[in-house]
């Protein structure tokens, strides 16, 4: 769609969302309902997109990514103004132009591409967005001509006598447009009592003057749901969330209960993994390949290996090699990196840590700016002591070491490999490789023996 350009009207108060965030950046499924309409501006095949925006427009941009132009409008006096203050950035580059509002986050690139080949094909000057049933209160009805069914204008809700409210087919606001015809005739949309210019009105003025004006039936009338207040935030999560699932099915994951699994738009799953009722998957989250997840497993910002197991657990920026499994009852905070096949059991809160291939914390542990390496068992109780009320501190547990349960390990401090510290140890100084510390304060007693053997003197235990 090389001859297509596509403008975005972002500009619109919101009021009935009662917030001080703007209305299209609230969030839907990890992502601002302005990313949603620019992604699939972009997906339909349209790279020039301009938005419109308010005066005060500093946090429109985060999260959008890409090659974006901003356009501010200086008043709000609705969306026909909106497209007039577009018209410099318009005027002379592309012929043809998509106009969207920014709170309609359910439209499909697949519907877009349709609107916009349907224009073409039909040699139309415009063509809107229509829905054969509204999907909300408050939409603009389409008025037809009764015999020939020609699309003849869009009354608001609000101005439609009760005769028109009875028409079913409502207005998407969504248009393809010739560039040349229609934006002249933005100057003589009328202003109604609320002094805003309705861009619906192009769609009379436009035939008034001669153009073709035709229109195009969304398959979903959701597509066309405009997100103006809570009410309608909660249906658009409940619509997406079923894309979503469908989404994943589609592509070989397994959702034992789909109507309790939740997911972002921004997440991956890969094939033959199980979601468990309860699991959420959230921001840029993802899962590899045959995995288990769930029950009631929350997952933000986190990369999982292939063939790891999550049960009711919390994990926030954490990565996972393979064969991982973790829960039930734990937090991965950020900073968290688990080798392959690493056990974190029940009650263990792991941040800013590094555990190498093969460690093991069963129970009740926090590990926090630890670097552990591999084969170490982490005890019951253990925890790293890493902060001393002013700054944070690291431990290095070395390769093949031996925790006791309620050891606490004062930062900054070292166990070297093959070292060992006995049940309630409380160790403030380095421990060597090799040595068995014990106390309060723990102190070295001897050199750890491998595993079955006993000190000298000692009877070898039955």
């Amino acid at each position: 769609m090389e001859r297509w350009g596509a403008v975005i009207l972002a500009a619109g108060k919101g009021t009935r969302m009662r917030s001080a965030t703007p209305k299209v950046l609230h969030p839907l499924c990890g992502k601002p309902l302005l990313g949603h309409v620019v992604d699939a501006v972009r997906e339909a095949g349209v790279g020039a997109i301009v938005i419109v925006v308010p005066p005060d427009h500093r946090a429109f941009l985060q999260g959008i990514g890409g090659d974006v132009e901003v356009v501010v409008q200086g008043e709000p006096l609705g969306t026909g103004h909106a497209l007039a203050c577009a018209r410099p950035a318009v005027e002379g580059r592309f012929p043809r132009l998509l106009v969207l509002p920014g709170d309609a986050p359910l439209v499909g690139a697949q519907t877009l591409r349709r609107l916009m080949e349907d224009h073409e094909a039909r040699g139309a000057a415009l063509t809107l967005l229509t829905a054969p049933h509204p999907p909300a209160a408050g939409m603009g009805r389409v008025i037809r001509e009764p015999r020939t069914r020609r699309v003849l204008r869009v009354v608001e809700e609000g101005e439609a006598t009760p005769r028109e409210r009875r028409v079913r087919e409502v207005n998407g606001g969504v248009y393809a447009m010739e560039v040349s015809p229609c934006f002249p005739l933005l100057e003589r949309l009328p202003r109604h009592p609320n002094g805003e210019v309705f861009l619906t009105d192009l769609v009379a003025v436009g035939r008034e003057a001669g153009l073709r004006v035709e229109a195009v039936s969304a398959p979903d009338p959701v597509e066309v749901l405009g997100v103006n207040d809570r009410e309608a935030l909660a249906t658009a999560h409940r619509a997406l969330w079923d894309r979503l699932r469908r989404r994943w099915m589609q592509e070989g994951v397994t959702l034992l209960d789909p109507a309790t699994t939740y997911l972002d738009a921004t997440v991956e799953i890969g094939r033959d993994t199980v979601l468990y009722p309860g699991v959420h998957l959230l921001g840029s989250t993802r899962v590899g390949r045959g995995c288990h997840i769930g029950p009631y497993a929350v997952l933000r910002d986190t990369v999982v290996g292939d063939g790891c197991r999550v049960v009711a657990s919390f994990l926030e920026g954490a990565v996972l090699e393979e064969g991982v499994d973790v829960g039930p009852f734990s937090h991965l905070r950020p900073g968290t990196y688990l080798e392959r096949g690493v056990h974190i059991g029940n009650f263990v809160e792991v941040k800013n840590s590094r555990l190498g291939r093969g460690v093991k914390s069963g129970h009740f542990t926090y590990l926090g700016d630890a670097t552990i390496g591999p084969d170490t068992n982490i005890g019951a109780g253990t925890i790293t002591c890493n902060f001393d009320g002013v700054r944070k501190h690291p431990t290095f547990i070395g390769a093949r070491a031996f925790i006791g349960s309620d050891t606490l390990l004062v930062a900054p401090v070292s166990v070297g490999d093959d070292a060992a510290t006995a049940a309630g140890a409380v160790v403030t100084k380095d421990v060597p490789p090799g040595v068995l510390a014990a106390g309060v304060p723990a102190r070295p007693v001897r050199r750890r023996l491998p595993p079955g053997e006993t000190p000298p003197g000692e009877a070898p235990k039955a």
